[in-house]
């Protein structure tokens, strides 16, 4: 049986992992960028590479995870968010 530990890292990882895609979901459906910080992502995606190297530094399989995906919504957000940016 996994731990409580475990099973609230896991929990974590599957909300911090799927925070996004409120937003990316809002901005694709309105194609609308405006009050959205663009800085925000880049500082997001930043974070989330160099905690993934201490992840895999310290080799916390749920945290490599976690920042793995971390890195894959923020780059689809920037995607999202030049896309619709450029379009204006």
């Amino acid at each position: 049986m996994m731990e409580l530990a475990q099973i609230l890292g896991w929990i974590a990882t599957v909300l911090f992992t799927f925070m996004l895609i409120p937003q990316i979901y809002k901005t694709i459906s309105t194609k609308d960028v405006k009050g959205i910080s663009l800085l925000l992502f880049i500082i997001y995606l930043i974070a989330n590479i160099i905690a993934l190297i201490y992840a895999y530094l310290i080799a916390e399989r749920p945290l490599i995870i976690k920042y793995l995906l971390g890195i894959i919504t923020a780059e689809i957000y920037l995607i999202v968010f030049v896309y619709f940016y450029k379009k204006k």
